[in-house]
């Protein structure tokens, strides 16, 4: 492994995070209606599972799933199931009022590592970026920094989300339109879980 390596693995990874999906969509959603702890809690749940699937992808999990492709069904279909709840709760919600009290930390951060826990397709894009910048046999070390690597880059980019999105007009601009921006929020999470339900592979 190469440092340059490593700069490719951060640069395609940066791209990934600032791409619309259900992770960046749900953070921003924490930001401005529970604020900054709950929004960077949120964060290191999202991290910490991600780097979990990085993990597996260089532990060669991909392999498992190829062997028994049950196994990414009943994860596939765990996590379409569970957007799908998330956005029946936040259309449901979405003309209750926000509280002045935070999200608690613990259940921030066990609500965005289920976002990414349950889309296996996450482990599948760290494989095939994995395999296409860093050397086969890596040694201990090495995976070790790949995955603390990835772990920082991913708690950095959603702390300065949370930095910038639960100012005081952030909240209040979330605040006027949340009805609204829930519903979209609730028609996309639904969106990609019934995507994940549907398709094929």
């Amino acid at each position: 492994m190469t440092f340059d390596s490593l700069i490719a693995f951060n640069l395609v990874l940066l791209a990934a995070l600032a791409s619309p999906g259900a992770a960046l969509l749900y953070a921003i959603k924490t930001c401005v209606a529970s604020g900054r702890a709950a929004g960077f809690a949120t964060g290191i749940g999202l991290g910490f599972a991600a780097a979990l699937w990085t993990l597996a992808a260089l532990l060669g999990l991909e392999g498992l799933f190829r062997l028994f492709p049950w196994t990414y069904t009943v994860l596939k279909f765990g996590g379409a199931l569970y957007l799908i709840w998330l956005a029946i709760q936040t259309w449901r919600h979405a003309k209750s009022p926000v509280g002045e009290a935070s999200r608690p930390h613990g259940r921030a951060f066990l609500s965005g590592m289920l976002i990414n826990a349950g889309n296996p397709k996450s482990m599948l894009f760290a494989a095939a970026v994995i395999v296409v910048v860093f050397p086969q046999g890596l040694a201990a070390t090495e995976i070790a920094i790949i995955v603390a690597n990835h772990f920082v880059l991913e708690v950095c980019f959603y702390g300065v989300v949370a930095l910038l999105l639960s100012s005081a007009p952030a909240r209040r601009g979330y605040l006027g339109a949340k009805p609204i921006l829930d519903r979209i929020a609730a028609t996309l999470l639904g969106a990609l879980g019934l995507r994940l339900l549907t398709e094929r592979n």
